[in-house]
């Protein structure tokens, strides 16, 4: 199942996602609280603006270099255990919307992820247990700052900077994420081309580390790192990230 967030007219709502008839059937109000039960209404998918499938209403966990290719090309180490971040819910953008490089930073990179979307109030879950908090997974771009990564002592800015964490384009929530194609195309060219089967910690490792340290909340996002392919964004690109049996998420970019 598909679960988009959208908008009509003004207000957002949530939708089942029909691709072979290309609509959203709208949900009754809040899928993560209140289940999945559509209105009897629809509309059809070329009708409605795609938003940021959620807005967490507590964090984007990031996990950094969690792939050996990666880490290898920035002069890392592979990291011992799990390296995680913190971005803000205000670092969230959605499909299509534009991404606007921050002005304190020359050097600002795309990375193509497969993100986790959290589904239940959940605390130091054992990893055979860890299916039962997922509500279902998404596209995102850990877009980082890496002049001010390199010279700040704390990630916050680098990684948490406003739109640096574009979201979309809807929750798949049936999905085998052991060995999934995650790609990333810079205008239309192929950068990154990597497969979750790559990862040195898998989702199930990682979301019972992270709940480890942090209370995990409806609608919370784990970003489980990127492949090897990471590259600069100027004014005018457009990156797309595509993972397989989920979609794409593409997002132009500007100079505020």
């Amino acid at each position: 199942m598909r679960i988009a967030r959208f908008v009509v007219d003004a207000e957002p709502m949530y939708g089942v996602v029909d691709d072979a008839a290309e609509t959203v059937h709208v949900i009754k109000g809040d899928p993560f609280f209140n289940g999945v039960e559509t209105t009897g209404q629809s509309h059809a998918l070329e009708d409605v603006r795609l938003l940021a499938p959620i807005i967490p209403r507590s964090k984007v966990v990031g996990i950094g270099r969690n792939y050996a290719d990666h880490a290898k090309e920035l002069g890392n180490e592979v990291p011992t255990s799990p390296l995680m971040f913190l971005k803000p819910n205000t670092a969230v953008l959605g499909p299509g919307d534009p991404i606007a490089l921050p002005e304190f930073s020359e050097e600002v990179s795309y990375e193509a992820e497969l993100c986790v979307v959290i589904g239940r109030i959940c605390k130091d879950v054992p990893e055979d247990r860890v299916d039962e908090v997922i509500f279902g997974y998404t596209c995102g771009n850990d877009l980082t700052a890496r002049d001010v990564q390199r010279t700040d002592k704390q990630w916050a800015r680098a990684k948490g900077f406003d739109g640096s964490a574009p979201l979309g384009p809807w929750i798949e929530t049936e999905l085998d994420v052991e060995d999934l194609a995650v790609r990333g195309r810079l205008n239309g060219s192929l950068v990154q081309d990597g497969r979750t089967s790559e990862m040195i910690y898998g989702v199930r490792q990682l979301v019972s580390y992270v709940s480890q340290a942090f209370t995990l909340l409806p609608g919370d996002v784990i970003m489980t790192g990127t492949p090897a392919g990471v590259g600069l964004l100027t004014e005018g690109d457009r990156f797309e990230v595509e993972i397989e049996g989920i979609g794409k998420l593409a997002n132009p970019i500007v100079r505020r």
